[in-house]
């Protein structure tokens, strides 16, 4: 079966970089991340003399491209492309590349090598990258003959964004993309080997449905494959037919209206009393795009217990591999969906389960401590969503300021949601925020960063002050590795080893240098008198907000405990 494209004949006399710029060209790619170096010399050359067909974002380290180009492909929904140098160019984006294969990113990544006489020698600035990122990719290229290169781009495409999104890298040997090609070349490509099953077999959507007809304690817990099917409408009609609870895990949030009233709000270590205690009571649990992991589940042994499990996902390595499956469905989100939204609806006999998951989330909310005049995150968060209406794209880093940030900011509508989940890359936030701002130019864009991340890839301001790019940095500054503190509090008696920062550059100062203006927020009255401006305007800005530094996320599930055993829960 040919895949998706006819024949394309390429002109004669090009370099390899050439056949690369143009099969970038065919796939539809106007923005690239890249970092220039010797190995791809002949690729800048050919990107200089395509005259405009790239708008090329130039970062200040290569982890800076690729988390950019994560963010980017979040929100624009196609593809980051990324390039970089052989050696340590390469080896830069590694951190970058596991991070987009644990959360289901497109991306294409093409490195630089060094010329094919010299690859196994040491040569100056060689690596094994393809060894090196064998197990962190969904597929690796190393182009051998030049003939190859077209079809070798259009399949690394097709396999980024097709069936269970994620990385693929192409490497190529300098001599290949400097060698000039004479003859016609095509990019058609055959894959009989890889054929994602996108529509799910009848059969289990027809047990799917007759198990909801008997159960009294259903729950959906919503993932990220939601999102990348782009099947958030189909959810809602689905939990609305049948009136049923809807938890998110943190990469699925946004899947469903988060400020619905059947919204139970995120499951998990930091998870929310009612979104727990559904999953852990419920007699029928349908996964939808989530892949169990175990910031989500807890003890294994005290997760659903009761439950039959009904697990939706494109990848079948998932289904089963944490959870036992009773009702396996290998299928696109949005296919599946569709399958059950045609089906016949019908009234559940689930109302006492509804009063009690309405008693669990009033009675049980959200909650925190407010210190007259005190900036708390969570406060900050809360104020954050309310002078943007909900409507901003909102990237992380990781810690305790991305679980404040997932559980006060209500997300209301898929891609406005972009953080690192599997792998909780530290210094993913702000490259991240730059990524989605240039793919959704008119939409305000909002880095929440720690003190200790946003130290990791603050060299990536220099971006915002060549471009403009009106990307808002807050702080959420409590002078520490806040979820490490946390940790040391709570399970190392207050060992606080390494994790108490009292050496800090001026963040304003640092924001002025490079010509983006700073503020300083240290109170409610401040904060409240100047962040709604700087949050509305067009400029990029960097928000130095001090918050309590021993404020922890709550609730929490500690290790080895289940979803039922939260703590720092309170009426």
């Amino acid at each position: 079966m040919k895949a998706q494209a006819s024949v394309k004949e390429k002109a004669a006399a090009r370099t390899g970089a050439d056949l690369l710029v143009e099969a970038l060209v065919e796939a539809g790619v106007d923005t690239l991340f890249g970092y220039p170096g010797g190995a791809v010399l002949p690729i800048y050359d050919a990107i200089y003399r395509a005259d405009g067909s790239f708008d090329h974002v130039l970062p200040r380290h290569e982890q800076g491209a690729i988390h950019a180009a994560e963010g980017y492909a979040r929100v624009a929904k196609r593809p980051g492309v990324v390039i970089g140098t052989s050696g340590p160019g390469a080896t830069n984006l590694v951190t970058g590349i596991a991070d987009a294969m644990m959360d289901s990113i497109p991306l294409v990544i093409f490195t630089g090598q060094v010329a094919k006489g010299v690859i196994g020698t040491d040569a100056f600035q060689e690596s094994d990258i393809m060894g090196i990122t064998t197990p962190i990719t969904k597929h690796n290229y190393q182009v051998q003959e030049i003939e190859e290169l077209p079809r070798i781009v259009k399949e690394a495409f097709h396999i980024a964004s097709t069936g269970r999104p994620g990385p693929v890298v192409v490497d190529i040997p300098k001599d290949i993309s400097s060698m000039v090609h004479e003859q016609k070349v095509s990019s058609d490509f055959h894959l009989p080997g890889y054929q994602p099953t996108i529509n799910p077999n009848p059969l289990q959507i027809n047990k799917l449905h007759e198990a909801l007809r008997t159960s009294k304690k259903p729950v959906v817990l919503a993932g990220s494959g939601v999102i990348h099917a782009e099947a958030s409408e189909e959810l809602k009609q689905f939990v609305q037919n049948y009136q049923l609870p809807v938890t998110t895990t943190l990469l699925g949030l946004g899947a469903y209206p988060g400020s619905d009233e059947l919204a139970l709000g995120m499951a998990g270590m930091h998870g929310t009393y009612a979104a727990n205690m559904a999953l852990y009571e419920c007699d029928l649990l349908i996964n939808i795009g989530s892949r169990f992991d175990d910031r989500l589940t807890g003890n294994l042994d005290h997760f659903a217990p009761s439950a039959t499990v009904a697990h939706i996902d494109i990848d079948p390595a998932e289904i089963g591999k944490n959870i036992p499956t009773d009702i396996p469905i290998v299928s696109d989100a949005k296919a599946a969906l569709v399958s059950l939204n045609d089906k016949e609806a019908f009234s559940l006999e689930h109302l006492e389960w509804m009063e009690c998951i309405r008693n669990n989330k009033a009675e049980y909310p959200l909650w925190h401590d407010q210190p007259e005049e005190a900036i708390v995150p969570q406060w900050l968060m809360q104020k954050v969503y309310e002078y943007t209406g909900g409507e901003a794209i909102v990237t992380t880093d990781v810690g305790q300021h991305q679980m404040w940030a997932a559980q006060y900011y209500h997300f209301d509508r898929p891609n406005r949601w972009v953080t690192s989940g599997g792998l909780g890359t530290m210094g993913y936030g702000f490259p991240a925020a730059i990524g989605a701002q240039l793919a959704e130019p008119t939409s305000t864009c909002i880095a929440v960063v720690g003190d200790g991340g946003f130290q990791m890839t603050l060299q990536e301001l220099s971006v915002l002050q060549e471009r403009r790019i009106p990307v808002k940095i807050i702080i959420v500054n409590n002078q520490a590795l806040g979820m490490v503190r946390q940790w040391q509090e709570k399970f190392y008696q207050e060992r606080y080893s390494e994790s108490i920062i009292d050496t800090q550059p001026d963040f304003v100062k640092l924001a002025e240098s490079y010509q983006i203006p700073g503020y300083y927020i240290d109170s409610q009255e401040t904060l409240e008198a100047s962040l709604p401006e700087i949050l509305s305007n067009d400029q990029p800005a960097v928000i130095d907000c001090r918050v309590l530094q021993k404020e922890n996320v709550y609730p929490m599930i500690a290790p080895g405990k289940g979803l039922h055993e939260m703590i720092g829960v309170k009426r």
